[in-house]
């Protein structure tokens, strides 16, 4: 069987929004961000035909209330798309929208559909990591996960360990708040050039001092200096810990949306696609060092598809913690505190993680940078998940190239 491509066409996605009561969406249903990130979508694109989707794929964590009624096909109502549009949601964590990539990739490519919606949704505030959980107790009967190492905090602390005691190299705190620095540093600056702006749709939202519109990310913190981050008080998952709210991604709300679509169809409608899907990597590790997922994952994608890490000439890495970035770059030799081939505009640790919409993000800046990078040729998604998994995504520029 002859495998078809899949491209990535375009994305689009909410601002962040801090998850508490006086954030941007405290009384704004996910599915409604859903809706919105989707119908922006279909304004965007007004040569698709949006009744021929075969497929809309949603990933949330937490599948219960505004997010439990099978996003995937109620969005499909909300929307407006036609009622013979399927539809369906995921579960893996931080990956899930990730995931719903590699899987429409994957139905593209092997002649399924045609058009495919991927996109993920968090609602941290109405849905908090955890929430309504009921583990397994064998998994801490019979010792399989330690009970602290369900909050990801510690795993970070353990990274920090773990490095050094497994031949790597180490990350001090030090060098955790000097990327973070530099991370907020370089979001601002895209953000003041109009980086965000290209994919991000405002939103007006009901808050509890009534309308607004949610036309920036809640999280980052404009004027924050490298002094203050390495001043500020540490969380108390260890004595004399390393992790801050500095050096960590926050608890946010957001939806992100990307249009996937074969060659084939491209051509037909005349549509300029902006990557092409190479291939991913999913792959799981102990879950107390969550944060190495990354390095295993993108290891395994290189290797599935041939290649090597220097090929890679873009890298968009979501930044649970600093720690985790900084040990990705170790390990691949990239410069630290700053290589810049790794989140060139800015990561999670300023915009924020709405755990399952991020690796969207991900995919949709990694477009723009191959736009703005026209002599990239590939790229790469990655991010760690909980429970002790990593994502790896190879896409391969095709801005203004034939396909």
């Amino acid at each position: 069987m002859d495998l078809r491509d899949a491209y990535f066409v375009d994305g689009v996605r909410t601002w962040f929004g801090k998850s508490r009561q006086d954030g941007h969406y405290w009384t704004t249903r996910a599915d409604d961000l859903v809706t919105k990130v989707m119908k922006e979508l279909v304004r965007r694109n007004p040569k698709v035909p949006w009744d021929e989707v075969d497929d809309n794929i949603w990933g949330a964590t937490t599948q219960v209330g505004d997010q439990g009624t099978t996003m995937g096909r109620v969005t499909v109502l909300t929307a407006g798309l036609s009622d013979k549009v399927a539809g369906f949601s995921v579960d893996r964590m931080c990956a899930g929208g990730m995931t719903c990539q590699a899987i429409g990739s994957s139905f593209i490519k092997t002649g399924c559909a045609d058009i495919i919606i991927a996109g993920g949704v968090e609602h941290m505030a109405h849905h908090p990591m955890g929430a309504g959980a009921d583990p397994n107790p064998r998994v801490v009967t019979e010792k399989m996960v330690e009970v602290k190492y369900f909050n990801m905090g510690n795993t970070a602390e353990k990274l920090h360990d773990w490095l050094p005691e497994n031949g790597e190299q180490p990350v001090t705190k030090e060098e955790a708040d000097e990327y973070s620095f530099y991370c907020l540093e370089k979001y601002f600056k895209a953000l003041d050039e109009g980086y965000y702006a290209k994919h991000c749709v405002d939103m007006t939202v009901f808050s509890p001092t009534g309308w607004k519109v949610a036309n920036y990310d809640e999280q980052a913190k404009r004027g924050t200096t490298l002094e203050s981050i390495k001043n500020l008080r540490r969380f108390p998952f260890k004595a004399e810990g390393r992790v801050t709210p500095a050096n960590a991604s926050g608890l946010n709300d957001g939806a992100c949306v990307s249009l996937l679509m074969s060659g084939k169809k491209c051509k037909e409608l005349g549509i300029k696609p902006k990557m092409k899907f190479v291939g991913a990597g999913f792959v799981g590790v102990d879950p107390s060092i969550m944060g190495w997922g990354p390095v295993p994952s993108t290891e395994k994608v290189l290797k599935n598809f041939n290649m090597k890490f220097d090929d890679l000439d873009i890298i968009e890495l979501n930044e649970a913690f600093a720690v985790q970035a900084v040990g990705f770059m170790k390990h691949f030799g990239m410069k630290t505190p700053v290589d810049p081939r790794l989140n060139p505009y800015g990561g999670t640790i300023a915009m924020g993680h709405p755990l399952a919409s991020s690796g969207v993000r991900l995919s949709m800046q990694l477009a723009q940078d191959f736009e703005l990078n026209p002599k990239a040729k590939y790229g790469l998604t990655t991010m760690c998940v909980g429970l002790g998994m990593g994502g790896s995504i190879i896409w391969q520029n095709v801005v203004g190239k034939k396909i």
